[in-house]
């Protein structure tokens, strides 16, 4: 895999990593982060401690301050157990590609038995299309359609998207987050 590490240029481009209590992050998926001006607050406001800095500083007329890069939360903020329910995680369930044929791109959300028919908007229900495909199925029930999820429907689990989330990392990771990131190596149920 390759990431980029490039560094960031002005305040705007030196978001922060938040991590828990216990050293992980918020979340993967979207990853955890904070722009310059809500982590500074965080700061003044003891909320956090910082772990790593950019080499990237800000100046008021009274003040110059080193942005930071890593933060980490005083209080420890249990984890979600499910997550919620959303486009990206859908998406990010079914990998990025429509269920019905497998491409990725114009990615849209179908409802397997359609809302006309009954359907509900629920995990069970719900899968990434590529807009042609589910223009194509419209409202009519798979079986009428003759389109078939390639995967069956289902509610993930917070680990099953951390493992489908470790197949698309950021674009963008700074060299102090590297240590606190787990793409490379296997997460723990």
């Amino acid at each position: 895999m390759t990431i980029h590490v490039t560094p960031p240029v002005s305040p705007e481009a030196c978001p922060a990593l938040v991590l828990n209590a216990d050293f992980r992050p918020l979340s993967y998926y979207p990853l955890s982060l904070w722009n310059w001006q809500d982590t500074i607050k965080a700061v003044v406001l003891d909320r956090v401690n910082i772990v790593s800095f950019y080499d990237k500083t800000i100046r008021s007329p009274s003040a110059e301050i080193r942005l930071p890069s890593v933060v980490s939360l005083k209080s420890y903020i249990p984890p979600s157990r499910h997550p919620a329910f959303t486009r990206f995680n859908v998406f990010l369930r079914d990998k990025f590609s429509c269920q019905y044929c497998g491409q990725r791109d114009e990615l849209t959300f179908d409802h397997v038995t359609p809302r006309s028919k009954g359907g509900l908007t629920t995990w069970e229900n719900v899968v990434a299309a590529c807009s042609p495909c589910n223009l194509a199925k419209g409202d009519k029930l798979p079986k009428v359609a003759k389109m078939f999820p390639l995967q069956k429907p289902y509610a993930p689990t917070v680990f099953d998207l951390h493992q489908n989330g470790r197949l698309f990392p950021p674009n963008y990771l700074h060299e102090s987050w590297l240590d606190y990131l787990y793409w490379d190596t296997e997460l723990e149920p």
